[in-house]
């Protein structure tokens, strides 16, 4: 059982998180999965998946995520801040409890249980990795899909990344963010397929399993650290 790495993965519930949740388990890994209500979100029982209910903005749910895998499991390898709010509307139109609801998933949920995974990273001394989900949209703003203020959080997330790449690599500890464009997850179920195609130069949409691809690639990549990997079909690029 020591020898299997453990990761924890926010946000799992469904969507992007949850299919990050089974390509680790299909690999082998140790899971601790967490959302608001991840218990019901219909994962198989299995040994090396432990579930922990709780939001993820506040500081004892990311105390109970880290105890549950070091009971459970004896460690914490990797991290994947997947858990993240999105909402399009002109800038004017924002409240500040729609900025400070952001800031709480977005932003303290990641400092939270990165700290948390930091310390036990450092205690055991043998790196590790923390991988976060952050937002083509950074790169490249799209005038029909006004997000400012997310992009705030989301923004933040990939400058932070950048700066613990430079501050832990002594430390064998990577960070790394993958930035998706239009995913296809409950999010945009109520978008016309035809107009989410528009938004990426490629015309695709990808699916939760090409993020979770990008995620494993880059927990496992061992020499990768500080980079950001767009997944959106070349939106980043620029104009198309």
């Amino acid at each position: 059982m020591a020898s299997r790495k453990t990761v924890i993965v926010t946000g799992a519930s469904q969507g992007i998180g949850a299919a990050i949740v089974q390509a680790f388990l299909d690999r082998g890994y140790n899971v601790v999965a967490t959302s608001r209500n991840v218990s019901k979100a219909g994962f198989a029982p299995s040994p090396n998946l432990a579930l922990v209910d709780g939001d993820i903005g506040h500081a004892s749910t990311a105390e109970k995520i880290a105890r549950t895998a070091i009971s459970k499991f004896g460690s914490i390898d990797h991290l994947v801040n997947n858990a993240g709010i999105y909402g399009a509307k002109p800038f004017t139109d924002y409240s500040i409890d729609d900025f400070r609801s952001f800031v709480s998933t977005n932003l303290e949920g990641f400092i939270f249980i990165t700290q948390h995974a930091v310390k036990q990273m450092l205690s055991q001394g043998g790196g590790g990795s923390v991988t976060t989900i952050t937002a083509s949209l950074v790169d490249n703003p799209i005038a029909g899909a006004p997000s400012s203020i997310p992009m705030i959080t989301k923004g933040g997330l990939n400058a932070i990344t950048i700066s613990l790449a430079s501050e832990y690599a002594k430390d064998h500890i990577r960070f790394n963010a993958v930035a998706p464009g239009i995913v296809d997850t409950p999010m945009h179920e109520k978008n016309p397929k035809d107009f989410l195609k528009t938004l990426s130069p490629m015309g695709t949409i990808s699916d939760s399993k090409d993020v979770a691809d990008a995620v494993i690639f880059l927990a496992e990549a061992s020499n990768v650290t500080g980079e950001v990997l767009h997944v959106d079909g070349g939106a980043h690029v620029g104009r198309w």
